[in-house]
């Protein structure tokens, strides 16, 4: 039996829980403001798996990369769901730098914190 399928798919689900709350607590200590710089790195993983020595080398850091990059594309909109209270903001959080939201009074219709593209 071949159970590299499995043990990968447990990682990938392990690595999307470990990135809800890393997102969160990155938003919460640092901002969302350094989506960029995070989404790079990953995608620099994600290029660095091209060249792992073997297969599960190259499809483990592959998924870390598409993690943090996923995860780094998710910042801006914890950022948002801080805005509309459905998480604690940090008690220093108006001194610290924030990202430009054109239009986000009216971006997200009736379902605030869900992304302008979950409102129908």
């Amino acid at each position: 039996m071949n159970w590299t399928g499995i043990a990968l798919g447990l990682f990938s689900l392990l690595l999307i829980g470990t990135g809800f709350m890393w997102v969160i607590r990155l938003e919460y200590w640092v901002g969302a403001y350094i989506w960029k710089w995070i989404a790079a790195g990953g995608l620099a993983i994600c290029v660095a798996s091209l060249f792992m020595p073997n297969f599960l080398f190259s499809a483990i850091v592959g998924i870390t990369g598409g993690a943090i990059t996923w995860g780094a594309v998710e910042l801006p909109h914890q950022e948002e769901r801080v805005d509309h209270g459905l998480f604690k903001a940090h008690p220093n959080r108006a001194a610290r730098k924030r990202l430009n939201h054109p239009g986000h009074e009216n971006s997200h219709g009736a379902k605030p914190g869900l992304g302008k593209w979950w409102s129908f």
